[in-house]
C-alpha cells in the first residue's frame, strides 16, 4: 500500500510566515504527530541565503532592498542566495526520508526529475540536471528551478522554487545561487505566453506522486495544525 501524503496549498504567503510553519510541521513530523506533508506556496518578493550564502552575491544595496520592501532571510537550507516572488511556485516537502530509503541524493535527484518531466510532458521543453554541486534544473545554461533542502533527523524542509511566470528582472538583484556564469529563465520566457499557474501546480503534485510512489489528498492547514 502506498503512503498517503497531505498536500496543502497555501496560496500566497509571506516567506517568514511559511518558514515558521515549516519548522513547526518538521518538528511535528519528527515526533510522529503528523504524516508527510507537501506545502505549495507563492511568496511575496524576498531573498533567502542558504548555508553557503555570501553577502557579495546580493548585488544591490541594502537601501535599495529597503526601499523595495525586500527582506533578506538567512536560513538552514543548502545553497547560496535565491529569489522568491510572484509567478514562482515554491514546493516544500516535509517528508520523513526513512520512507524514501534514507537517500538524500536520490531524493534530491527525483525532485529534479519531477520538474524535468513536467517541462517535457506539458510544454515540450527539454531541461536537464547537472552533476556535482550545481543542483537544480537548467535549460541550456539558464536555471529554471533552484533546489535546497535542510534535513533534521531524516525529516526534510525547504524544497524547490520553479519559475513559471516569474519577473526575471528581479534576479538582477543577486548572483543566483552564487553562479555568475549562469542565467535564469521561466516557462513564460521559454513559451512566450502566460502559463496556467494552477495547472503547473497540479502537474507537479501528480508527477511527484508518480516518481515517489505515493498517494495524496488535498487538505487544509487547519486540519494539520490543531
Amino acid at each position: 500500500m502506498k503512503k498517503l501524503i497531505k498536500v496543502i496549498d497555501l496560496g500566497t504567503m509571506k516567506y517568514e510566515t511559511t518558514l515558521e510553519l515549516q519548522r513547526v510541521l518538521r518538528d511535528k513530523r519528527i515526533s510522529g504527530e503528523i504524516e508527510d506533508t507537501l506545502l505549495l506556496v507563492e511568496h511575496f518578493p524576498v531573498l533567502t541565503m542558504g548555508r553557503r550564502g555570501q553577502n557579495d552575491n546580493v548585488v544591490v544595496s541594502g537601501e535599495f532592498l529597503q526601499e523595495k520592501g525586500i527582506d533578506v532571510h538567512w536560513v538552514e537550507r543548502g545553497g547560496d542566495v535565491t529569489y522568491h516572488g510572484p509567478g514562482q511556485l515554491v514546493v516544500y516537502p516535509i517528508f520523513d526520508l526513512a520512507g524514501f530509503g534514507k537517500d538524500i541524493h536520490k531524493f534530491v535527484d527525483n525532485l529534479q526529475n519531477v520538474i524535468i518531466n513536467v517541462l517535457k510532458e506539458e510544454f515540450s521543453i527539454n531541461a536537464h540536471k547537472e552533476d556535482g554541486k550545481h543542483t537544480g534544473v537548467y535549460i541550456g545554461t539558464d536555471k529554471i528551478a533552484a533546489i535546497g533542502l535542510a534535513i533534521r533527523k531524516w525529516v526534510s524542509m525547504h524544497g524547490f522554487a520553479f519559475n513559471i511566470n516569474t519577473d526575471l528582472t528581479h534576479f538582477r538583484w543577486i548572483v543566483p545561487c552564487g553562479l555568475g556564469d549562469r542565467g535564469v529563465t521561466s516557462i513564460q520566457e521559454q513559451t512566450g505566453v502566460d502559463v496556467d499557474f494552477d495547472m503547473v501546480k497540479r502537474k507537479i503534485v501528480e508527477t511527484m506522486a508518480l516518481i515517489y510512489e505515493f498517494e495524496y489528498e488535498l487538505t487544509e492547514l487547519e486540519s494539520v495544525i490543531k
